[in-house]
């Protein structure tokens, strides 16, 4: 069964206190090898994935995995690289994120890995196309946040809100605090020994599984 080998976890801690590129070069085999295990397991999952979201048959983890490099171009932050890996599984790849709901899974080191997912920030036509549903039809959204293995994984959605109702929608509208919400986002941390024990595969799996309603939701299905 796939899990993510402890040498990954090694190689992300190890980074995070050596972070210089004499050090990355030194230890090049140590990130091809690390970033290798990272890719084997988003294409299980994705391969997984589509037995229950077929949209993404194709896909490839390539498309996926964000760079380890940070770009520090407009960052006060100059460390050169980043102590995880992450990958968002969406429909096309990474590159749209702005316009499909998808699933987000992140791993590093100190038990600070986590499978999320949903609409980051999306962009004002999309997200005004999600409040028009929530707006109409608040009672479906609201029946997959109260289910309970939704709970049970994501406890609850998250994401930051606006002070008041958004513009075009009343003030006391019924489902105004999901109206006034800029993300739509659900998240739980995992802790390292979840990463790389046997049942990890299946874990954020069925975490995947799980918020595919929630996802469907934002993306207008």
């Amino acid at each position: 069964m796939e899990r993510i080998q402890k040498s990954t976890l090694a190689f992300l801690s190890d980074i995070k206190t050596n972070n210089n590129k004499d050090w990355f070069n030194a230890n090049r085999s140590r990130y091809t090898d690390a970033r290798n295990d990272f890719e084997g397991f988003v294409q299980a999952l994705i391969d997984a994935i589509v037995k229950f979201d077929p949209i993404l048959k194709g896909l490839e983890a390539r498309s996926c995995m964000y760079r380890i490099n940070r770009d520090i171009r407009f960052s006060n932050d100059k460390t050169v690289y980043k102590s995880h890996f992450g990958a968002f599984i969406v429909r096309g790849g990474k590159q749209n994120g702005d316009r499909y709901a998808g699933y987000y899974i992140h791993i590093e080191p100190g038990n600070n890995s986590m499978v999320a997912g949903g609409a980051y920030m999306p962009p004002m036509p999309w997200l005004t196309a999600i409040r028009e549903r929530i707006a109409e039809e608040g009672d479906t959204l609201r029946r997959i946040l109260s289910n309970r293995n939704f709970i049970k994984y994501y406890t609850t959605i998250e994401g930051k809100k606006l002070k008041s109702a958004p513009k075009g929608f009343p003030k006391d509208h019924p489902e105004i605090e999901l109206l006034k919400m800029k993300s739509f986002l659900v998240s739980r941390i995992l802790k390292d020994k979840e990463t790389t024990e046997s049942n990890a595969f299946d874990l954020i799996l069925e975490g995947c599984r799980i918020m595919k309603p929630f996802n469907d939701f934002l993306n207008g299905l």
